[in-house]
């Protein structure tokens, strides 16, 4: 029990240090002049691929723990929850403060005819209202309620997809440019989300526990020779 539970506190360091190491690159990069000729579109898109990727991770811990039975990884989701949305302001202060400046009267027609910014948008409110309510003090408070509120993540998911997929510029026929990030990140988030439909998470939990077939039992088992006691 002892090994079990010092093996998970190495898992959790492994997830803090991991998720904030894009953000120490991202820092010394600034720094050091090594973002491109367009430093802040690089940080907007760095960050927004670290979001994405977070937010799958957060995703796949239920997965795990129903499929893979380590029970273990559903602790590791609001950590990787809360990191997502850390990602995700970060992202949008990018855009807002640091290229914009705050200056509204810009912000609110580029609002108005970006497509990617009015999914954009919902998908980090969610995060921000899912952030808020993470403690147990918003559990306690908000009940049965805290459930429901917390299966937005789905839709925060399809909507984060879809910000990437609007924002991103290439071919997605030809995989050309950086098409492929939202291809593989609908496809993985997508997978992840389906695994989560009840139907289909019954029926295969009722594979995996399937028993064995007589027959096969009898295939399997010794022949009765085999059991005399020698002389």
């Amino acid at each position: 029990m002892k090994y079990l539970k010092t093996r998970f506190q190495w898992i959790r360091w492994a997830v803090h240090i991991g998720a904030l190491l894009p953000l120490v690159v991202l820092i010394v990069d600034a720094l050091s002049n090594h973002l491109t000729f367009n430093p802040i579109q690089a940080a907007t898109q760095r960050t927004g691929d670290t979001a994405i990727i977070l937010l799958g991770l957060s995703l796949a811990c239920s997965p795990i723990s129903t499929y893979l039975n380590w029970k273990d990884a559903v602790r590791l989701r609001r950590t990787l929850g809360l990191y997502t949305f850390i990602y995700a302001a970060i992202h949008l202060w990018l855009f807002v403060g640091a290229d914009y400046g705050y200056q509204f009267n810009y912000i609110v027609p580029e609002f108005l005819q970006k497509y990617y910014l009015w999914v954009g948008l919902p998908a980090f409110i969610i995060l921000l209202a899912l952030a808020a309510t993470s403690f147990r003090g918003a559990m306690r408070w908000l009940g049965k309620r805290w459930k429901r509120l917390h299966r937005l993540i789905y839709l925060g998911a399809i909507l984060a997809m879809l910000h990437l997929a609007l924002v991103i510029k290439g071919d997605a026929l030809r995989l050309s440019g950086d098409a492929w990030k939202p291809l593989l990140a609908g496809i993985i988030i997508g997978t992840l989300l389906i695994l989560r439909v009840p139907r289909l998470r019954r029926a295969l939990l009722s594979l995996r526990h399937k028993p064995v077939a007589p027959a096969a039992v009898q295939l399997a088992s010794p022949p009765a020779e085999s059991t005399l006691v020698k002389n």
